[in-house]
């Protein structure tokens, strides 16, 4: 067979196997509209207050602005797919669009996964070198950090789908899944895709324990200075800086631990893991901008700016 030239031209997204009936599928298609429109609205808020106010350029919210896109985006490569799934009972997705689905959403998470490290990397210096933060980060620092964190997600993502790619495809084509993901798609090849798996497992496991090890590290080191400082307001200040960036970490990992948890234990429905999966796509783009709307006060006094100006206009 040429590998080139697989057999299977399409796959078929299934979605979720428990709904497929045209009742359900239609209040699923609702929330998850209103869902997605909630991750639009939270995300491109908090982009429009960065890019609106100039106070607000400081590394810190040059970060928080890179999350929110990345975060806007990763929902975008799955969630408008799977409406159209559930809304046209048609769930053929192209092998060309699949591959492409699959290597975004890879690349945008294994950014985010890096991207929450340079966080912690700030606030360690906010924290533990608060005399010469701005001597030591600016504007153009994060921004570098920010695209290095691109780059090196793209060249991560790319070894599991090159060797994916090679893999021939010419049984089965339905996908037990809302979009095209790594680990559900190379169980649909032909041929031995043993080093696909390991290759993606392998990947996987950098991306996220790297940044891991390093936010415990520097959250190590923010604990003990934060033990140092005499006054119990100063500690609260300083902990009250990292508030909310642990909940996003929380969000992040918790949600990720449970897919993973999900995908190891056999169950009597195929729903569990694609339910996971889902919440893994949703739940932090749609928490991240409410975390950072409630616990930052610059990001309270834009919104509140915001709508005094709307009333005054209206």
């Amino acid at each position: 067979m040429n590998e080139s030239n697989p057999v299977v031209q399409e796959f078929i997204i299934v979605g979720l196997p428990g709904i497929q009936d045209r009742c359900s599928k239609n209040i699923l298609f609702s929330a998850l509209l209103l869902l997605y429109l909630c991750i639009i609205l939270g995300n491109l808020l908090i982009m429009f207050a960065f890019l609106t106010d100039h106070a607000m350029h400081t590394p810190m919210y040059s970060l928080i602005f890179s999350l929110a896109f990345l975060d806007l985006m990763s929902s975008t490569t799955t969630v408008p797919k799977f409406l159209t799934v559930l809304i046209s009972d048609s769930g053929v997705i192209s092998i060309t669009a699949c591959f492409t689905q699959m290597f975004l959403y890879g690349f945008l998470k294994a950014a985010e996964a890096l991207l929450l490290g340079v966080m912690a990397y700030d606030h360690y210096l906010a924290i533990c070198n608060p005399l010469h933060y701005f001597t030591i980060t600016c504007n153009n620092l994060v921004w570098k950090l920010i695209f290095c964190c691109w780059a090196l997600a793209f060249c991560i993502v790319v070894i599991p789908l090159t060797a994916t790619i090679r893999l021939p495809f010419c049984g089965p084509n339905k996908l037990v899944n809302f979009f095209c993901d790594h680990s559900t798609v190379i169980k649909l090849a032909c041929g031995d895709h043993l080093i696909s798996t390991y290759t993606g497992i392998s990947v996987g496991l950098c991306t996220v324990l790297g940044p891991s090890v390093y936010i415990v590290y520097s959250y190590v080191r923010i604990l003990r200075s934060v033990f140092k400082i005499e006054s119990s307001h100063g500690r609260r200040k300083a902990l009250s800086t990292c508030s909310s960036h642990l909940l996003v970490l929380s969000v992040f990992y918790l949600v990720g631990a449970g897919v993973l948890i999900s995908s190891r234990i056999p169950y009597n429905s195929g729903d569990v893991p694609v339910i996971a999966a889902f919440l893994r796509s949703v739940t932090p783009p749609l928490v991240n901008p409410i975390i950072y709307c409630l616990k930052t006060k610059e990001m309270q006094a834009h919104l509140v700016k915001m709508i005094k100006k709307k009333r005054i206009l209206s």
